[in-house]
């Protein structure tokens, strides 16, 4: 009915229940102040009342709460001149706001005091005229004394209000419970804050604002206590209920203060932005100030990270920085601070807000598994994280102790020689501190003079360092080697600069030279003109070099476009790849007392892995592959077993062998420990992740898939590997029915994640993944919307059950949004999928449902019997399909597809008898027929037979044949008898309920 003609009183009322449904806001609120007008138009006191308590309700869960007081008073004054206008409700919802008056005077420091207190006690004496406890009284005397920081009354207040009887007035268990941990937190008692709010998170006790402030209030506390798991599950969970609560910013600036104590700067940083009004809105003081202060402690924390000139979101009307919101975020809170303690005559809340925004991290670093960028990629002048080369091997990522000595080096002979003969040693151990130790000491050299030697070492290890770049100082090295008399380190330096030209796409050229360069130190050796190390060196590079042809001809092949153009056949590379492995360890065994020749000898065996791996032999792979890694270790060289223990551990997988891929996978990171590039930990960590997922151990898959999600973060590959590893994460998290936190999760995967990068299968599953958890969530609507999007990619799949399946659960979402025209096109085309795919019970249960929905339709009754009626068909065409089939599986069919004939007349009766109550004839018929169905099963179907029975037995009754009802309800007593479990008793409970009904007819 439009506006211009008025409203009558039933219109009026559903006008403010859908008001009440909309979204926080001042939109919700300039509806209830129209509503408010219609309302005085129909001259009916009672209407006014209701509008002016809907217009109270929605200001106090708002942004404006300052707004409420008026229409408060307003009623209160009807109150007092004639509560015989107030029906029942309307009075107990009166006196019910009267706690959030005290509340909302709290929150406003306009207030003086001395009203406030007036107030309380004009609460306290209306109560008691309306004989109610004084439970709500101590606990809105509580809360002032807490907020004036009167700890003595406070405490005495919180006793009496624990004391008191519990009544109409009390606040539902969930605030109470809520108001009483923040108590026991705010008085340094953390582990009784969490004991107090346990029934709350544990969802026995709920209401429309909880449990989403416990789990906001929860956050630090966990955090202080070190219960770090629960800190990051209660964001992710309360955080996802507070997003779209406008009125909820006290709770919202819990999370950003979680954020920034957690070391989730950057996450924190995306809270903010999303909330530009909470800056500006003024109608709740107190929230307002909570918001300034954690933001003020994040725009500190930041620029102690270095961060200050980093682009910040704030206030509307000015571009800001992180130093310079901090300013302005302190400045606010405080002014607010000292407005409150100018009204209270105290120092107290100025106090707390300074020691919110002073407060240090309590944790490093907490990975929440949502995608966010690191502080180090916050700011443009922050270094980039390395994506490393694709390898997991571990990197060097500490200085050496050689650079110690670095800075006292200047022009002193001494500390340069100390410098080089750190650099020698860490070389001659094969540490990975050796590259940061030469760079140091050819920083130190820059100036001096140097003997060619250190000049040749210090000239090949830059190059180690340059990539295709290096390959000309490699050469400069070989020569500098030659200058100083080690021929057989000049080769070396070649065929080092050989490998670099074949990883760079010169593999002929660098096979050619390396083989001259392998006769030249062959012979070198046998005259005894040098050492075997550097003759290992030489024969490494010529394996590496044909190790790389190898690959690139199985790269190829993979392609499908035959062996490589080497000029050698795929067989004859192979043959050479190995010829050069097993003469490089023959050479190096030997001498397996020289860290670098175990070294040698250890790749080695990891290249015979790799060419077994390459010729199809997994089990000889895995077994080259595990001596390799456990060769590295003996050596005392474990960074280097990394490689191929992650290696190992998908072969090991392939094998079926789950234990030995979580052993190696496990072994892997441990092995890599600090020296691993992020990127080196997010791939290992998200290995463990699928190997323990594949086996079931979702728990421990899902710390693993965490961590992986960070470091990719860490890496520069959030959008990459860290959408992968997120996806993961969600699956994980769902398998163990944690809806809220994989929702979070994939929500924060899905817009990284891509058809090229990901593929269109990881996209599909990840929007059935969060279909399923939004249902469990009861967010109906936007379940339907993540499977209706993956039906539409799952429609151009070759295999259609896919799309079937999400075009079927998305009309059981859609049903349950009460949305029943959408939800019975979704099952129509389920329907029309399931029969093009040949599933028969696919397709009955899709007309069963389309029948129930078609109900709340255009099709409306008749449409129903239609699509019942054709189930029914298409389990009879399906029976008449099997009936001349033999065999076990043949008899399987039958009995499946007879179940799903009685399921179907089952249903069909429930349909008629609840839709037309006065045919219980037809709806008897479909009973019977269901009995008679389900009775050929055998005891397979005997729950489904009796509760067929039972069904005709109070259609029978209610057809005035006590005698029929009867003797269906001994029927189901004798069908029991001797049988237990809980659908034997319920079963005969409401089988005798039936016999004392038609005994008394």
């Amino acid at each position: 009915m439009s506006q211009a003609m008025g409203m009558d009183f039933d219109t009026l009322r559903q006008a403010m229940a859908d008001n009440q449904e909309q979204p926080e806001g001042p939109a919700r609120n300039a509806r209830a102040e129209q509503l408010l007008v219609e309302a005085e138009k129909l001259n009916i006191p009672l209407a006014v009342i209701e509008a002016l308590g809907h217009q109270l309700k929605v200001y106090n869960y708002s942004s404006e709460k300052d707004k409420m007081f008026v229409p408060f008073a307003r009623l209160l004054r009807m109150w007092d001149e004639r509560p015989e206008d107030f029906d029942e409700y309307e009075t107990h919802s009166l006196h019910w706001v009267f706690k959030w008056m005290s509340a909302g005077m709290l929150d406003q420091p306009h207030i003086p005091l001395a009203s406030i207190e007036k107030w309380l006690g004009e609460m306290e004496h209306r109560y008691r005229l309306a004989g109610h406890s004084e439970r709500a009284v101590r606990g809105a005397e509580f809360s002032v004394a807490a907020h004036l920081g009167d700890l003595g009354r406070a405490e005495r207040a919180y006793t009496a209000w624990l004391a008191a009887d519990r009544d109409t007035m009390a606040d539902c268990h969930a605030c109470e419970l809520h108001s009483q941990g923040w108590w026991r937190a705010e008085r340094d008692a953390d582990e009784e804050a969490l004991e107090l709010w346990r029934p709350v998170l544990e969802g026995e006790y709920t209401c429309a604002h909880e449990p989403h402030t416990v789990l906001a209030s929860s956050l630090v506390p966990l955090l202080r206590l070190g219960r770090l798991d629960e800190a990051r599950a209660h964001h992710l969970r309360g955080f996802r209920l507070v997003r779209p609560m406008e009125s909820m910013r006290g709770a919202y600036a819990d999370h950003v203060e979680f954020c920034a104590l957690s070391g989730n700067e950057a996450r924190a940083l995306e809270l903010l932005a999303e909330r530009p009004a909470y800056f500006t809105d003024s109608g709740d003081p107190r929230s307002k100030l909570d918001f300034m202060a954690v933001t003020a402690l994040l725009m500190d924390r930041l620029t102690g990270l270095g961060l200050g000139d980093q682009p910040v979101p704030g206030p509307a009307g000015r571009e800001w920085t992180a130093s310079g919101l901090a300013v302005h975020a302190r400045g606010e809170a405080l002014s607010l601070a000292a407005l409150f303690d100018a009204r209270n005559g105290t120092s107290y809340v100025s106090e707390r807000a300074r020691g919110r925004m002073d407060q240090r991290p309590l944790v490093e670093r907490l990975p929440l598994g949502v995608r966010s960028r690191s502080t180090r990629h916050l700011s443009p002048s922050a270094s980039a994280a390395g994506s490393g080369s694709g390898s997991a091997a571990a990197s060097a990522s500490a200085r050496s102790s050689a650079a110690v000595v670095e800075s006292d080096a200047g022009s002193d002979p001494s500390s340069l020689s100390a410098l080089l003969a750190e650099a020698r040693r860490l070389s001659a151990t094969r540490s990975p501190d050796a590259v940061e130790a030469w760079a140091a000491a050819s920083r130190a050299a820059e100036g001096q003079e140097l003997d060619v030697r250190d000049r040749a070492e210090i000239a090949d290890h830059a190059a180690m360092e340059r990539g295709p770049e290096g390959i000309e100082l490699f050469h400069e090295a070989a020569e500098l080697y030659a200058e100083a008399g080690d021929p057989g380190e000049a080769l070396a330096a070649r065929a080092r600069a050989a490998y670099v030209l074949a990883l760079t796409g010169g593999p002929e050229e660098a096979l050619a030279t390396v083989s001259e360069l392998y006769e030249g130190v062959l012979a070198l050796l046998a005259d005894g003109g040098t050492g075997v190390s550097q003759a290992a060196s030489v024969l490494v590079g010529r394996a590496r070099i044909l190790m790389l042809l190898v690959q690139e001809d199985a790269d190829e092949d993979a392609a499908g476009s035959g062996t490589a153009d080497s000029g050698t056949g795929g067989d004859e590379v192979v043959g050479a790849a190995e010829a050069a492995v097993r003469e490089l360890l023959a050479l190096a065994e030997p001498h397996l007392s020289d860290v670098r020749m175990a070294s040698r000898a250890a790749e080695a065996r990891a290249m015979l892995g790799e060419l077994a791996a390459h010729a199809g032999d997994a089990e000889a792979a895995a077994e080259l592959l595990a001596q390799a890694a456990a060769a590295f270790v003996a050596a005392g060289l474990p960074w280097f077993a990394v490689e191929y223990e992650s290696r190992l551990a998908g072969i090991a997988r392939h094998l079926g062998d789950a234990e030995e891929a979580e052993r190696a996978a496990r072994a892997a990171l441990e092995h890599g420990g600090p020296r691993l590039e992020p990127m080196g930990h997010a791939q290992l960590h998200l290995q463990l992740a699928e190997v323990l997922g594949a086996t079931g151990q979702f728990g421990p898959a899902s710390e693993h898939a965490l961590e992986a999600a960070h470091w990719g973060d860490e890496a520069g590959e959030g959008p990459t590997l860290g959408a992968w590893a997120r996806h993961q994460l969600g699956g994980f998290l769902l398998r163990q029915g944690r809806w809220a936190e994989a929702a979070e999760i994939l929500e924060s995967a899905l817009p990284d994640l891509t058809t090229d990068m990901h593929g269109d299968g990881a996209i599909v599953q990840t929007r059935w993944w969060l279909g399923d958890c939004l249902t469990e969530l009861g967010e109906h609507r936007a379940a339907a919307e993540h499977w209706l999007r993956a039906a539409d990619v799952a429609r151009h799949w070759p295999e259609q059950r896919d799309h079937a399946m999400l075009a079927h659960l998305a009309a059981e979402a859609l049903g349950h949004a009460e949305l029943p025209a959408q939800a019975e096109q979704a099952y129509a085309r389920a329907g029309d999928l399931w029969r093009g795919l040949g599933n028969v019970h696919g397709l009955i249960r899709s007309l069963r449902a389309r029948a129930w929905v078609a109900l709340r339709t255009d099709s409306g009754l008749d449409g129903a019997r239609e699509s019942m009626a054709a189930a029914v068909r298409e389990c009879e065409e399906g029976l008449r399909a099997v009936s001349s089939s033999v065999g076990a599986e043949a008899v399987e069919a039958r009995q499946r597809l007879v179940a799903e004939l009685g399921h179907t007349h089952r249903q069909f009766g429930d349909l008629v008898a609840r839709s037309v109550p006065d045919d219980t004839v037809e709806a008897l018929a479909h009973y019977t027929r269901a009995i008679s169905v389900f009775a050929s099963l055998g005891d397979d179907a005997l729950d489904a037979r009796t509760g067929a029975e039972l069904a005709a037995g109070w259609l029978e009754a209610d057809l005035l044949r006590p005698a029929a009802a009867a003797a269906r309800a001994r029927a189901v007593l004798s069908a029991y008898a001797g049988v237990d479990g809980e659908a034997a008793q319920a079963r005969r409970a409401e089988a005798e309920n039936m016999l004392g009904v038609t005994e008394k007819a």
